[in-house]
């Protein structure tokens, strides 16, 4: 029975935390400093973090080794599971056609991708976050956006890092009631101080977007559109999460700023620079935006191992006729609303029930592992949720789409092998890193480090947010960084007379900034839209956003723990 220890180097926390830090470490400097390839940096990183295991905390090698394969296994299944089905879904509506005809359909809505990026990444990819998450998100947004015209690095970006304030509260909730249940705090208060937390930082992301997709032009031509995108998305959220249902908050949200920003972008569109300004796209600064005018891609397979991702500046021209049939936009978006109406009906009580009921939960062979106070650990828990997976339901989604698609078996098989095809090594980097984030929480390296950041005493209000931050960078997940530091932060805040409440509700809260470096992540937007080994870029593009942000959101929460912005949170 391994039982970890917090300070098991010299006896001292701060030693300790700075060798359980060097795995972490290895990874940031392998994939932003020596650019290689995204599976080496997390397998390199979690043979890091077995020698720190076994040298510095005296885990036995054996129980080290299973519970890396247990991550592994959980890379698979749902992960691997779910962003796999995702790009599958997307494979077939690009056979058919339907999203060249979902493109065309989008520069009805508006012509500019500003608008464009604000609607389906920040809008669209906070719905699928709210029903879904997983990765689902990125991989279905990152080619919505390659199809409209964006080169495959902007797509990517700017997917990132949309998928962060819908974070905390999606896919319906988890996140939150993860929290309340690992520190028995209310799921209703807690989800309330989120609620008070990120709406300010979704207030400043469309801007963000706006900037990524264009840069200063973006910013002086379309400020109006994405400052109300944000506000209404951050009120939206904020009413729903406190006076509503904490689950719904990130659903609700995306609709009342679709509809808004599909208004305001008619009444009031963007305005351009005059008639002969260079337009075009930059390959390291993405994409520049220009007049209205549509211009015609550059033809070839795109996105998720289709080579040759169109360039356009705009979405994909008209037919002849100018438009398509109803019957053609009908089914352009009829996967989509299948995935959203498969999973919203899998939230009934009724039905989630009755899927749950062949959900099975068996203890890991082999492991045997207790937490640092001698309880058992919740580590060695496996659960097969075989029908209520995310990649069970998208599996769903995907069959129905084959018949309102019309779509052959053989075909719907062959592209699916080319999407695994072409996702291996997508898959080699989630397993390595999952199994990275299992050997760090079971030898007790994470707990270490959050237990020397809890020393901090008052100040710990502003790294509270921070430690949440880093549990999704490393686990790609605001779920699973509530797991492994829910209860340190409630038990820390405790210490330093601070709210457990607002601590625990602050790791929710800065774990959203952490999504759009999370490796997981990049892993999935890189290997959508075929930049495979690539994931550096992305993680240099998005890093200095990322500690932006997360130093936002440490100022805002340290402000509310102090009669500044206390009334905030009461």
């Amino acid at each position: 029975m391994y039982r970890p220890e917090l300070d098991p180097v010299a006896d001292s926390v701060a030693w300790s935390a700075a060798v359980a830090g060097l795995p972490i470490l290895t990874l940031f400097v392998l994939l932003g400093l020596f650019r290689v390839r995204a599976w080496v940096a997390a397998w390199g990183s979690l043979t890091v973090a077995l020698l720190v295991a076994g040298l510095a905390y005296a885990m036995p090698a054996d129980q080290a080794v299973l519970v890396a394969g247990q991550g592994a296994a959980f890379a698979v299944f749902p992960l691997a599971w779910t962003f796999v089905t995702a790009i599958w879904i997307y494979r077939m509506t690009v056979v058919t056609g339907s999203f060249d005809v979902l493109g065309r359909s989008f520069t009805r809505v508006s012509a500019d991708r500003r608008v464009q990026a604000l609607v389906i990444a920040f809008c669209f990819g906070s719905l699928l976050e709210g029903l879904a998450g997983q990765g689902t998100p990125v991989a279905i947004t990152t080619v919505m956006l390659l199809a409209l015209g964006f080169r495959p690095m902007s797509a990517a970006v700017v997917a990132l890092a949309a998928n962060t304030v819908p974070a905390a509260f999606g896919p319906l909730g988890l996140p939150i009631t993860t929290l309340a249940r690992v520190t028995d705090l209310p799921a209703g208060e807690l989800g309330a101080i989120a609620g008070r937390q990120v709406p300010v930082v979704a207030v400043f992301v469309p801007l963000l977007l706006v900037w990524l997709v264009d840069r200063r032009h973006g910013l002086r031509q379309t400020w109006h559109i994405a400052v109300v995108c944000g506000l209404t998305f951050g009120l939206a959220q904020y009413l729903t999460s406190n006076y509503l249902a904490m689950a719904l908050a990130d659903i609700v949200a995306a609709l009342v700023s679709a509809v808004a920003v599909a208004v305001v972008a008619r009444r009031w569109p963007p305005r351009y620079r005059p008639a002969g300004t260079t337009t075009g796209t930059s390959p390291t600064r993405g994409p520049v935006s220009g007049p209205p005018t549509p211009r015609a891609p550059a033809r070839g397979r795109s996105a998720a191992g289709t080579s040759g991702a169109a360039t356009a500046v705009l979405a994909t021209p008209a037919l002849p006729d100018g438009r398509d049939s109803r019957a053609d936009v009908w089914r352009a978006y009829a996967p989509y609303a299948t995935i959203v109406a498969i999973f919203g009906l899998s939230q009934v009580p009724a039905v989630a029930e009755l899927l749950n009921r062949v959900t099975v939960t068996f203890h890991w062979p082999g492991l045997a592992l207790v937490t640092t106070s001698g309880a058992p650990s919740t580590v060695p828990l496996f659960r097969l949720n075989w029908l209520s997976s995310t990649g069970t339901l998208l599996v769903l989604a995907g069959l129905v789409t084959m018949a309102l698609l019309r779509v052959r078996p053989g075909t719907a098989v062959r592209a699916y092998r080319d999407t695994l095809v072409e996702l291996r090594w997508a898959i080699l980097t989630v397993c390595g890193l999952l199994a990275l984030a299992f050997v760090m929480n079971a030898s007790g390296q994470t707990t270490t480090l959050g237990t020397w950041m809890a020393g901090a005493g008052g100040f710990f209000a502003v790294l509270s947010p921070v430690l949440g931050w880093l549990g999704v960078a490393l686990t790609g997940s605001d779920t699973s960084s509530n797991s492994l530091f829910g209860a340190l932060q409630a038990r820390a805040a405790e210490r330093a007379g601070l709210d457990p409440v607002l601590m625990a509700a602050a790791n929710a809260s800065g774990g959203v900034v952490g999504k759009m470096i999370s490796l997981q992540n990049l892993t999935i937007a890189a290997g959508a839209v075929g930049l495979h080994g690539r994931e550096g870029d992305l993680f240099r593009r998005t890093f200095g956003w990322s500690l932006v942000l997360i130093a936002a959101m440490a100022l805002l929460v340290g402000l509310q723990a102090t009669p500044v912005l206390s009334w905030m949170v009461r």
